[in-house]
């Protein structure tokens, strides 16, 4: 187990690489992934952007163009020598199955000649190394799409327990509230050492997670943290910043990148 104080002495900006280039690829209204991201990555990073083409269609037809559209968001940066890069968006890997979203990042990858990840294939990794294989799907999406979703993750190994989360009374994942997000989650009296895994990088999610990890063991990721955790685990660069306080308890549970 690598602790805490060991993640955070590894090696940092200054002492290594400078200030790598990362890049992510986000849905247009995104309003959390790249603020989220910079919080987890604090300075040590350079961190560039860009998004997939604004539709007005409906949202699985959406979903659908981001991952027809994803290599040439990609070759959108151009020769700006990222080190590494993150598609910030899950819903749209749902459609696929897991095994297809990890054949898409392998073969992006190579063709591109850096590592790409998605959300999901970020989450995976991290999952991985769990002893346990039950799973709290804690989902701000339509019914459809957390059955996607629930699907991807039970066909990926996983014994899962979904927990819709909404905004008022609507799934609008970008519009759901941390006090909606601590009461919601709170009511539902989660085992003390379950494994919460909180879907789409667009609700926001990190000012949450204090609270709901208080007084409990449990495990609580969302695809925003594991996007950083694969990120500084590609890099090999630890934030020199003591850390957000997502990335410390990942690492005091033996899941430091």
């Amino acid at each position: 187990m690598v602790g805490t104080q060991a993640l955070v002495t590894r090696v940092t900006a200054e002492d290594h690489l400078g200030d790598p280039h990362v890049g992510l690829v986000v849905p247009p209204a995104n309003p959390a992934a790249e603020p989220e991201m910079t919080r987890l990555l604090g300075s040590a990073y350079a961190l560039h952007t860009t998004r997939f083409s604004v539709s007005r269609q409906p949202l699985r037809t959406r979903l659908e163009s981001y991952n027809t559209e994803l290599a040439d968001r990609i070759a959108s940066f151009g020769d700006l020598g990222l080190a590494a890069l993150l598609v910030a968006c899950s819903g749209s890997r749902y459609l696929l199955g897991a095994r297809q979203d990890h054949e898409s990042c392998a073969a992006l990858s190579a063709h591109f000649g850096l590592p790409v990840a998605t959300a999901t294939l970020a989450t995976h990794q991290v999952l991985r190394r769990l002893e346990t294989r039950a799973l709290v799907l804690v989902s701000p999406y339509e019914g459809w799409l957390t059955e996607q979703c629930r699907a991807f993750w039970d066909a990926a190994g996983w014994h899962v327990r979904v927990l819709a989360v909404r905004a008022g009374d609507q799934y609008a994942p970008y519009k759901v509230g941390t006090a909606e997000l601590v009461e919601q989650v709170g009511r539902a009296r989660l085992p003390h050492d379950a494994v919460l895994l909180f879907t789409g990088t667009g609700m926001s999610t990190l000012a949450a997670l204090p609270a709901l990890g208080h007084g409990n063991d449990r495990v609580l990721l969302t695809s925003n943290l594991c996007g950083a955790w694969w990120l500084i685990h590609q890099v090999g660069v630890v934030p020199d910043e003591g850390l957000a306080w997502a990335l410390r308890r990942l690492a005091a549970q033996g899941l430091a990148p």
